[in-house]
């Protein structure tokens, strides 16, 4: 089949490119626009959970008969009462044959295992009544010592969080350059530079903090049960997965449920699950034979949906003398939480593939064993283990140069992949398919004016100013569009990773996009119509886009590792040619002309040497429609499908820098000035792409300097409401400047990368490199996330002292 190469839209103007408005802000910002919590039906009842408030605890007796007699109350329910006790919730990643996975209830039964475990549920006529009789159920526990630190876990004679298993280790899996047949054997590597006098090996321990997705608009579920089929609406990322994991979790038909993802406020991961609420909704729904919703308070939200990150991670990495890499080893401690959500013990082996960065290590070893706590679970965060294994690579950059008395960005330079290597093979076996650093790099110094900050920092050092100038680098990569199908499978992924989309030729010329992918605030709806737009040579207002709801997209795999484009809208280009191609046969019967001379360029077919013998692409759809002068042996119609696997990933990168100053006498941090160059190959909607830096920047900036999830030694989250739990408002972040570089990639015929998870990826290892490079030649090494003014205030205190040393604890 002949590709098309997209060239412009009906009007002779190109669309991909160009910066327009998102046609989905207009019924947002109107309030016309339909959350969950804005669905009411007919007699709908709504929940309430009671939920445990000890981390580890047997549950003795549970009394629902207070809360049965409450105003408004339907029914109070149990595990028991509902049937609930044998089912589990799914885990799609078995990453090792022997992976320990507890079966995870839709409530618990008779042990909880963290505070904030569903253990019954109550329905009411109103929100406030289930509130409020969810407070009178009596629930008594034997309380169990909490197991909240993931190297006691790992001790003999370790409380266990699921004694069943007899361990609280989940996995350990291992990638080796060695046997991998792909790089050297780290151990060789670091022996060698222990001996040579001309090399240095550098051993350290960063903290990923745990993280709370803490997504604007709160989980929410309905569901009605009183057609034909069981309808679910859920703000979730992925419907469809959501709807094959339910009926297999539950024994229901899948053709007998329907899951519909209305308008979703944000995700960032935090709603890629199968949510334990969600399950127990419907099966509470089913039982009484009424439509019935959840909505979860924020505190709900911030105790008891997946948590992010949470890692210890040990690195030693070996150099030359001269700054040029020659061994990195990894070796990771993940915090599961309690439980195992749909992804959870996978999400830190995807950073195995990109601990090496655009760094040429000729040998490389990542070990990671992943820990079970009594703690909320963990799961995808904007990244998912990428920007784990940035901050770590990207600290040891700065850790190597600091070593060898080199400036960091040299170091970076003398490592990293050059531009005319592409493609090329890194130590962990991906092909990068395409990439300039040098050039995103180049631009980066030049908007930072990286020499005068140079002399500026060297200025305030000789005067001994109290105000300190930092300077930070972050030079990154990332592996998006989360695919490919076999990929997934050689790493044990329960599903593949393609993506569907479906084009619908309407007699008007209109057209209608079903996609698989499912947004929630990415803007597919412009970006998909731009596309198509030039695809098909018909006008941006004359396409529709449809996704969401399981009935009208019947096969995709959703919205989540910065895969939409560079797969989801790849699978609608793909349907556009075979939409193209259709028509050519039919504008060759219309203009009595060889198919071979039918030209196709913005909309109109056109017989090559006479430019009158015309016709669009929307006069073939009524043609096709009427069907009355029609060539035999076609079917009427221009509808088409299309599924797209990808044979690789799409590499997107960039180059940040971070000026920050500290005050060294109060710890106070302030971010001067921040520079983002960008490559996320050829670009749809500037304007779209914009929005997604800024928001991962600031989510980025947010983990190093503001956000973390405490629990304190019973194991309760002290951070539970968004007055503990920092996060940064407009006036605390910097004006940022961006702009980019492109090399498309060669993976797709768009040329696209991605850049949803970009901003959140790069910006907090610079950040903290500039912190530290601020406070460095006062002897502070580390300063653990998030460097708030107490944690840099005592780390100053303390190198004062003579001693450098690294600040922990809350603050």
């Amino acid at each position: 089949m002949t590709q098309t190469v997209p060239t412009e839209s009906a009007n002779g103007t190109r669309e991909i490119g160009r910066a327009r408005r998102r046609k989905e802000d207009a019924r947002l910002v109107t309030g016309r626009t339909r959350w969950t919590d804005n669905i009411t039906l007919p007699g709908m009842l709504h929940l309430a959970f009671v939920r445990s408030p000890i981390a580890h605890a047997r549950i003795t007796r549970i009394d629902t008969s207070p809360a049965a007699g409450m105003p408004g109350v339907v029914g109070v329910f149990t595990a028991a009462d509902l049937g609930a006790e044998g089912i589990g919730l799914p885990c799609a990643w078995q990453v090792t044959p022997d992976m320990k996975a507890p079966q995870r209830p839709p409530l618990a039964s008779q042990t909880v295992h963290f505070a904030g475990e569903g253990v019954a549920v109550v329905a009411a006529r109103t929100a406030a009544e289930a509130r409020d009789a969810a407070d009178t159920v009596e629930v008594d526990y034997d309380p169990l010592e909490p197991v909240l630190d993931m190297e006691a876990a790992l001790a003999d004679g370790a409380n266990l969080v699921h004694p069943e298993l007899e361990t609280n280790r989940n996995a350990l899996w291992v990638f080796d350059s060695a046997g991998a047949g792909s790089g050297g054997n780290v151990d060789h590597a670091i022996t060698a530079a222990e001996a040579d006098p001309d090399s240095v090996v550098i051993h350290r321990r960063f903290r990923q903090q745990r993280l709370v997705p803490a997504f604007m608009e709160p989980r929410s579920t309905v569901v009605d049960p009183t057609g034909e089929q069981l309808t679910m609406w859920s703000a979730t990322q992925v419907p469809h997965i959501l709807k094959t994991m339910t009926a297999l979790s539950l024994g229901i038909p899948e053709h007998k449920l329907r899951v519909i993802a209305p308008d979703v406020g944000g995700g960032f991961g935090g709603k890629l699950a199968v949510a334990p609420e969600e399950i127990v909704t419907l099966l509470v729904a089913r039982k009484l034979g009424k439509p019935v919703k959840w909505t979860e308070t924020r505190s709900e939200c911030m105790l008891t949906a997946h948590h992010g990150r949470d890692q210890i991670q040990d690195l030693t990495l070996t150099a030359g003398r001269d700054g040029t890499v020659t061994g990195l080893k990894v070796d990771l401690l993940a915090d599961m939480g309690a439980y195992l959500g749909l992804v959870t013990p996978g999400v830190p082996l995807l950073g195995a593939f990109m601990f090496n960065a655009i760094y040429k290590f000729p040998a490389y070893r990542f070990s990671c064993t992943n820990v079970f706590t009594t703690k909320t679970l963990t799961d995808a965060y904007r990244g998912a283990g990428r920007p784990e294994a940035t901050f770590a690579i990207e600290r040891m950059m700065d850790e190597l140069a600091a070593e060898l008395g080199m400036d960091p960005m040299d170091v970076r330079k003398k490592n990293w992949i050059r531009h005319e290597e592409f493609p090329f093979t890194t130590v962990a076996t991906l092909v990068y398919d395409s990439g300039n650093y040098e050039a995103a790099t180049a631009r980066a110094e030049e908007l930072f004016d990286y020499p005068a900050l140079r002399r500026e920092q060297a200025e305030r050092r000789r005067s001994g100013d109290p105000v300190q100038l930092g300077i930070g680098i972050s030079t990154y990569t990332e592996m998006c569009g989360l695919a490919p199908s076999r990929v997934l499978g050689a790493l044990a992924y329960g599903a593949g990773g393609w993506e569907h989309a479906s084009i619908r030729m309407l007699p008007t010329g209109k057209v209608e996009v079903v996609t698989g992918s499912s947004p929630h605030g990415q803007g597919h709806e412009t970006a998909w119509s731009q596309i198509l737009a030039d695809q098909l040579g018909v006008p941006f207002e004359d396409i529709e886009v449809l996704h969401g709801d399981t009935q009208v997209s019947h096969k995709g795999l959703d919205t989540y590792g910065s895969r939409s484009l560079s797969v989801g809208a790849i699978a609608m280009v793909k349907a556009a040619d075979k939409v193209i191609e259709k028509a050519r046969r039919i504008a060759a019967h219309l203009l009595e002309a060889a198919e071979g001379d039918i030209e196709f360029h913005a909309g109109t077919f056109s017989v090559k040497g006479s430019p009158d013998a015309r016709t669009t692409i929307q006069e073939i759809a009524l043609a096709v429609f009427a069907a009355h002068d029609y060539p035999e042996g076609i079917e009427p119609s221009l509808d088409s499908d299309a599924t797209f696997d990808p044979e690789n990933f799409s590499f997107p990168h960039g180059t940040h820098l971070c000026a920050t100053e500290v005050d060294t006498e109060t710890g106070a941090v302030r971010l001067r000035s921040y520079v983002a160059v960008d490559d996320v190959g050829n670009v749809v909607n500037p304007l779209i792409v914009e929005g997604q830096v800024h928001g991962g920047l600031a989510q980025g900036i947010a983990q190093a300097l503001y956000e973390e999830a405490i629990y304190d030694s019973d194991g309760n989250l002290v951070t539970g409401t968004l007055v503990d739990y920092l996060l940064p408002a407009a006036p605390d972040l910097p004006d940022f400047t961006t702009e980019r570089t492109t090399t498309p990639a060669t993976s797709n015929p768009l040329g696209v990368k991605g850049v949803g998870e970009a901003g959140a990826i790069a910006s907090t290892p610079a950040v903290v490199n500039a912190i530290l490079d601020a406070v460095r030649h006062l002897g502070v090494i580390d300063i653990p996330m998030p460097c708030s003014p107490e944690r840099v205030w005592r780390a100053l205190r303390t190198a004062r002292g003579g001693t450098a040393h690294t600040a922990g604890g809350p603050a």
